[in-house]
């Protein structure tokens, strides 16, 4: 068995500690919801079969909530390495498709309006997620609803520090584009 080395931020994953016990997959949260196992990841790429890795719904739905690396007896960072196949499937052009699809664009508007407001304006998120997976009025009636007891606001209410948050996040894609 080989050890696969995924050359993102000079991490290396050393997968041969992993005996497929299954407890990074009995903790996922969203393990129902994927077509491969967590811990069926790890089996891929030990095998060498990283291309396949990035094919799988299961890096795109990964929560990062690292229940998976809290939970494995080996101390393999499962979290951290979903979290880099998706970015080294996105620098070979890879794109997620179906419901990895809608957690990207989610994560994406979610980013922005973090940027923009320093918080997420959750009436906008959600319409701006809606049109963005051409389902407009799925949530129209719950949206109306909430509006009218008052529980959701129309615009955004930035924060003190949404300026300082902006810089941030401006620093951190400056750092990403150095990397590359």
């Amino acid at each position: 068995m080989q050890t696969v080395n995924l050359p993102i931020n000079n991490n290396e994953f050393n997968l041969q500690q992993c005996y497929q016990c299954g407890k990074c997959t009995a903790g996922c949260p969203v393990a129902f919801a994927m077509d491969i196992a967590p811990n069926k990841i790890i089996r891929m790429l030990q095998f060498g079969l990283l291309e396949e890795t990035f094919r799988t719904e299961t890096i795109w739905l990964c929560a990062s909530c690292a229940t998976c690396s809290t939970r494995c007896p080996k101390g393999v960072d499962l979290a951290k390495l979903m979290d880099s196949l998706r970015q080294k499937a996105i620098e070979r052009g890879i794109r997620p498709t179906g419901r990895g699809r809608r957690v990207s664009i989610f994560n994406s508007l979610f980013l922005s309006d973090l940027e923009k407001y320093g918080r997420t304006h959750e009436m906008g998120l959600m319409m701006k997620y809606n049109l963005n997976t051409l389902d407009p009025l799925k949530n129209a009636f719950m949206g109306f609803f909430l509006f009218t007891k008052g529980k959701l606001n129309i615009g955004p209410h930035r924060i003190k520090g949404a300026k300082d948050i902006k810089r941030i996040m401006e620093n951190v894609k400056r750092l990403e584009a150095e990397k590359k």
